[in-house]
């Protein structure tokens, strides 16, 4: 007799993309466990989770792995793990406001984006093959383009919580004293800076394009 969905389900769980996912969940723990007295440490292990974030994906696709759950977990992760660091950084900086204005813009775009996925039936946030903006497209469409986009902004994060007083410090006074090291520092403050930017812009354009899906639909399901 074949096993039914309920009896096969919890094999999802030990997929070897998720179970990537359960050890980033436990990377992150420690290194928020450290931020405060270990700061480099936390760097180290807070970007090590970032970079299997892109292992987990090769995975999935080499072994046909990919689940709902896992990409829900994925997501979860990430948003999670980038929540926990800006709220780090509101706390390190004034104004916070900001940080914590890019906290809601990141959860509230893609929470937006995923729902409206649903909506309109498609099995990934990430198909945007209908959308008509270029920027999104390219975004979701061009992996590497993508990934500079957000190692760009982890790395940014990462480097200002590095940079920051033990006292709350200004914002503009740190990235001046950035701007005022090594071309190689420099080097990597300005390209992150421009990969962050990019991708506030396309969580903008994402949340806009989302929001235009949920309020369109409500019209045709009444058809």
């Amino acid at each position: 007799m074949p096993q039914s969905s309920a009896e096969k389900m919890p094999s999802v769980y030990l997929y070897i993309p998720n179970i990537i996912g359960y050890f980033r969940i436990i990377i992150n723990f420690i290194a928020f466990a450290v931020c405060y007295s270990n700061r480099l440490l936390f760097a180290m292990l807070y970007f090590f989770s970032f970079v299997l974030d892109g292992v987990d994906g090769w995975f999935a696709r080499k072994f046909n792995q990919a689940s709902t759950f896992g990409a829900v977990l994925d997501m979860v992760t990430d948003r999670v793990s980038t929540a926990c660091l800006l709220a780090l950084l509101s706390q390190c900086y004034r104004p916070g406001l900001v940080f914590l204005m890019l906290l809601g813009l990141d959860i509230t775009s893609h929470w937006f984006q995923m729902y409206s996925s649903f909506l309109s039936g498609k099995t990934s946030h990430k198909d945007v093959k209908n959308t008509g903006n270029w920027l999104l497209k390219l975004y979701y469409g061009y992996r590497p383009f993508m990934a500079f986009c957000c190692v760009s902004c982890e790395v940014l994060y990462i480097i200002l919580f590095l940079f920051a007083d033990e006292k709350s410090t200004s914002l503009l006074g740190t990235c001046r004293g950035v701007l005022k090291q090594g071309p190689l520092t420099l080097l990597v403050f300005i390209s992150t800076l421009v990969g962050w930017a990019v991708k506030q812009v396309t969580n903008i354009i994402q949340m806009k394009t989302a929001m235009d899906t949920c309020v369109e639909f409500d019209p045709k399901r009444s058809k």
